[in-house]
């Protein structure tokens, strides 16, 4: 497993643990029946906002985890070019004039 795998799954495991932690803490109290519509005006935001939040993170973290890592770049070296290895040929217009000249 490469590095940024391993670090996804951590966030992954982290934030489902930390929802399901604030989960437990908002359900076990049992302090949310009998609150007046303030209170609800209050939590039912917030408690929307960690759960996005904390899903957002663990989204990250199963990408993170779940994609392969990159191949490395490899670098190739610059090839001569063929203007340099081939050996220098007569210009169209010298052959033409030296041609001209023979025939003359």
């Amino acid at each position: 497993m490469a590095k940024d795998q391993a670090v996804g799954a951590l966030i992954l495991v982290v934030s489902i643990a930390l929802l399901l932690f604030y989960a437990f803490l908002y359900l076990a109290g049992g302090a949310f029946l009998g609150q007046p519509l303030w209170w609800w005006a209050l939590v039912i935001p917030v408690t929307v906002g960690v759960v996005g939040i904390l899903g957002i993170l663990a989204w990250i973290g199963w990408t993170m985890a779940t994609t392969p890592p990159p191949k490395p770049i490899e670098f190739e070296e610059p090839k001569p070019e063929a203007s340099e290895t081939a050996t220098p040929t007569p210009a169209a217009s010298e052959t033409t004039s030296g041609q001209e000249e023979k025939k003359a």
